[in-house]
């Protein structure tokens, strides 16, 4: 006989199976938590024919094969016929075995979750003893109970078993956990669950808290409701349970040592946060109603429902800082801005950052699943450069969308956090009119987190008491569900029963708790007890330098020669037993002789000594982008990569992370395949962190547009609506190449068109020096607005774009380049071709080549804000000048045209006329045929040097 089948027969019978099940288990958890010889028998039986002649593999279910287990051993002759009473005990074990594992896998399908009870229970025979054979007569029989947490007790009744399954997957809780790959979590969860059996126990004091705080969600929505009738507030009625889970989530996360907690939500619910857990004063909020305003600061403002709010309030752990972010009707484009902002929190208080920094995120159920930023968001959670040591997740799933109610019109999954299963977070799925389970499902949702660092979703099915907002009539469409609705008393008053039932509050106390709440709000008092007025944060940054600046205060951007050298020499030093690719070696060495004034700097080398000079000053910098550690055009080599590495995670330098001793950090992140979450990610760290230098780089200027909503709603507004600074920086790709439609444009009408209020700032460099004191003004200046760089393609190895390292000595950022010919005669200049970008070039050829001597040709770096005065200056130089041509390489009505002429116009004199010379307009970008490219490119030279075809405007 083998070892196997000694270890076979000696084992695999009797009392013993439970032990052998327990290892199998383990086994398929993780093959190499068992003993050898258990490894090895367990794996030919994976690979033995199975009993119906079929190949066995690791890859089917759980369940089947534990369940031919003894009948495959028996089948191969690893045990004698004798052992067949004792088979039939482990058999039946093996069944009781597979009915624990179903419920955990499908326990939450049987959980009465359904605040409105509008489906039966589906029926899932996996659940029921009798699928496994298993009949009364079992019931009362005793199985062993080993690997369950019911009970210390090794053994149990199957009627034992299967109740305490019931009670524990199948109430007011539906927990989905076993689509996670870690042992270590499931085990967590399963004892979490099973030892209390999903049944909380709460104190008197604390079952009165939670009445309190239902009494004021639900106290909050009528007073609005009857004081300001018809307005939108999104109501929270029918989820009222929420408010419990907020504040239970803020006073259990004090108790893990969370000092701060950075809140995002759409509308729904989000009046309630404020008053009721951030605490802001109702008589505020009532003001907003009323229509007035506080703050004439900002250019625009916002509606009330979109607004943020910070606060310091009490817990059992000490204060917490909250602070709820801004968000727009986009609904969850606030999930990466909420990340960034807590990732740049946490980066601040440095190693422990991820344990006192919370990102909370609150989703609708229709918008959760429906909107292609939550997976973006979600794909960022376990990514270096993104993390944020896990994400609550809180679901107010009101069971519809906006109008529909229907699973199979809102979305194509089961349920709507099913999106979560792609990191693996668990699920907990709760009753919202069981606030009790719905605080103990937050209790675990916060320790999890705190215990694994990662994402997890608490979801509250409840339902929407009025329509998507309060001037819609939902039973329009549908009625079924709002007859319900109106039948249901409210969570207050069940909760309120309840605790009368038990014994806890006297009959007609929980109407005080509505009494005293409604007497806060005619009085206007705060209604969290209590708010922190005179609590100083340490880690909160003084935004007030940067308040009231003008984007003309430009600091002194120039370095001294002896540091440039310096920076030059460590950013092209390696160690020296690193090799590095024979081009990179090349770039290096270039890179030498710039830093030694023996060649003039490319763009990557004056972006290059930027970085260096601002993080050696202690400025950090952060640049984020698909392929930004080599460069999209393998223009940068910010990361070198050891060509004789073995392991993909070794062999990297930085130069950039050692010029200096003490210098400030620098990252660079090859992104994931994201725009809209990366970018919303990167305007929530510059929103929370000034002195660092945030950069998002598209790897063609277009990326953009799969982040509009952005930079519509953030970037662009932000400050105007809400008052919130950023100094984002965006670098985008933009040039006419002639290699088609795609990425020849970065869309750069689209900016200058939100341009207004001196929002944000557009600049077009032309040559290396450019980049290398636009990227410092960014930062030395007091001064925070989101700054647009159209970046080159070709320019970044075109010579005539180069820079001697002069230009780094003296001067700073030019928003004008006027004509930089000394031999132009500026009295015989009849015509000024002002322009933007690589068409500079195209145009000093072309000028050279024409012998126009009558022509000068000047560049136009920052287009907003306008350069007026440095524009008006340029036209004065020229006394006989009569024709101003703005020239592009873009369509007429793509480009800065449109956005110019009125700029130009106010500038220019008595008799002078303006013109317009680039490309006809187009539906398209570019076109996609080089030749035609050609073509377009010689015409509008021609137009820009030739006879006026048209006048647009004359002065």
């Amino acid at each position: 006989m083998s070892s196997l089948q000694e270890s076979s027969t000696s084992y695999l019978f009797g009392g013993n199976a439970p032990y052998v099940e327990e290892l199998y288990e383990a086994y398929l958890d993780n093959p190499g938590s068992v003993p050898d010889n258990w490894r090895t028998y367990f794996d030919q039986l994976q690979h033995m024919p199975a009993v119906d002649g079929n190949e066995s593999t690791r890859d089917q279910a759980h369940a089947p094969v534990v369940e031919s287990f003894a009948q495959r051993a028996r089948s191969n002759g690893f045990l004698p016929r004798a052992a067949d009473t004792d088979l039939a005990v482990a058999s039946k074990q093996v069944h009781v075995q597979s009915i624990i594992a179903a419920y955990r896998f499908l326990g939450a399908r049987w959980a009465d979750l359904d605040p409105l009870q509008r489906t039966e229970r589906p029926a899932i025979p996996e659940l029921e003893p009798s699928f496994y054979g298993l009949t009364e007569a079992d019931m009362d029989k005793v199985y062993s109970a080993t690997n369950t947490y019911f009970t210390t007790a090794e053994h149990m009744t199957l009627r034992q078993i299967v109740k305490a399954l019931r009670d524990t997957y199948c109430r007011s809780i539906g927990v989905e956990f076993m689509h996670i790959t870690d042992p270590v979590i499931k085990r967590w969860i399963q004892q979490r669950l099973e030892s209390t059996q999903a049944t909380p126990s709460f104190t008197v004091d604390q079952k009165k808290h939670i009445l309190d705080r239902l009494t004021a969600a639900e106290g909050l929505e009528r007073y609005l409701h009857t004081k300001y009738v018809g307005q939108k507030r999104f109501s929270l009625e029918g989820g009222e349970s929420f408010i419990a889970s907020m504040d239970e989530l803020i006073q259990h996360a004090g108790t893990r040592g969370i000092q701060e907690i950075v809140i995002g939500m759409a509308h729904r619910g989000r009046l309630n946060v404020l008053v009721n857990t951030l605490g802001k004063m109702p008589k505020d909020l009532f003001a907003e109603f009323e229509g007035k305003h506080n703050d004439d600061s900002l250019a625009a403002g916002d509606v009330k429902y979109h607004k943020g709010f910070s606060s310091d309030v009490t817990t059992r752990g000490g204060p917490v800082h909250l602070s709820l972010a801004f968000n727009p009707s986009h609904l969850e484009i606030v999930n990466p801005v909420v990340e960034g902002s807590a990732r740049a929190r946490q980066e601040r208080r440095g190693m422990e950052g991820g344990k006192e920094v919370l990102p909370v995120l609150v989703h609708g159920d229709a918008a959760f699943i429906g909107q292609g930023v939550v997976m973006e968001t979600l794909n960022l959670a376990q990514t270096r450069g993104y993390g944020t040591g896990g994400t609550v997740h809180l679901v107010i799933n009101n069971q519809i969308g906006f109008t529909t109610s229907d699973p199979r019109d809102t979305r194509s999954t089961l349920y709507c956090t099913d999106v979560v299963k792609m990191i693996e977070a668990p699920v907990f799925h709760v009753n919202g009119d069981d606030p009790e389970a719905v605080v103990f499902a937050t209790q675990m949702a916060m320790d999890f987190r705190a215990e694994f660092g990662k994402d997890v979703v608490v979801d509250i099915v409840c339902f929407r008491k009025l329509g998507h907002n309060e001037q819609d009539t939902p039973a329009l469409t549908q009625p079924l569900m709002y007859k319900r609705i109106g039948q249901h008393p409210g969570t207050r008053k069940l909760y309120a029963d309840k605790l009368v039932t038990q014994g806890v509050l006297t009959e007609g106390e929980g109407d005080e708790f509505v009494k005293n709440f409604r007497a806060a709000m005619d009085e206007g008092r705060h209604t969290v007890d209590p708010v922190l007025t005179n609590y100083k944060n340490k880690y909160a940054v003084d935004w007030s330098p940067f308040l009231n600046r003008k984007w003309t205060d430009v600091g002194d951007t120039a370095m001294p020669l002896a540091e440039l050298k310096r920076l030059g020499e460590r950013i092209t030093t390696v160690p020296e037993d690193f090799k590095v690719h024979p081009i990179v070696e090349k770039v290096l060495n270039d890179r030498r002789a710039m830093a030694r004034g023996e060649l003039n700097l490319d763009w990557g080398m004056g972006e290059h000594l930027a970085f260096a000079s601002l993080v050696s000053s202690g400025y950090p910098v952060r640049l984020t982008g698909q392929d930004s550690g080599r460069g999209t055009f393998t223009h940068r080599h910010a990361v070198l990569h050891d060509q004789k590495r073995e392991r993909w995670d070794a062999g990297v330098y930085v130069p950039l992370q050692n010029v200096s001793e003490a210098q400030a950090p620098f990252r660079v992140i090859d992104s994931l395949l994201s725009e809209e979450a990366v970018m919303g990610f990167e305007y929530g760290y510059s929103a929370a962190e000034p002195n660092t230098l945030v950069c998002w780089e598209g790897q063609f200027g277009d990326f953009a547009n799969g982040a509009q909503v952005v930079i519509d709603q953030f970037i662009s507004s932000g400050e105007a609506k809400w008052g919130r600074q950023s100094g984002l920086v965006l670098m985008l790709p933009h040039g006419y190449e002639g290699q088609g439609p795609e990425h020849s444009s970065g869309r750069i009408e689209r900016f200058l068109q939100l341009c207004a209020d001196n929002n944000m700032q557009v600049v077009q460099p032309t040559t290396a020096a450019q980049i290398f004191h636009v990227l410092r003004r960014q930062m030395i200046r007091q001064f925070r607005k989101p700054l647009i760089i159209m970046t080159p393609k070709a320019l970044l190895r075109n010579k005539a774009a180069s820079s001697p390292l002069s230009d780094l000595t003296s001067g700073g950022f030019q928003t004008l380049i006027g004509e930089t010919d000394e031999t132009l005669d500026a009295s015989k200049v009849k015509r000024l071709v002002l322009c933007s970008g690589k068409v500079y070039y195209d145009l000093m050829a072309s000028r050279t080549e024409r012998a126009a001597t009558d022509v000068a040709i000047a560049r136009v770096e920052q287009l907003y804000p306008f350069p007026h005065k440095m524009v008006a200056a340029e036209m004065k130089k020229y006394p006989g000048l009569t024709d101003v041509i703005w020239c592009q390489d873009e369509p007429q009505n793509q480009g800065p045209w449109f956005y110019v002429q009125h700029h130009l116009y106010e500038n220019m004199t008595t008799g002078q006329k303006l013109g317009y010379a680039g490309r006809a307009a187009s539906a398209s970008p570019a076109v996609g045929y080089y030749a035609k490219h050609q073509e377009q490119l010689k015409a509008l030279l021609d137009q820009a040097f030739g006879k006026m075809k048209g006048v647009f405007l004359t002065k």
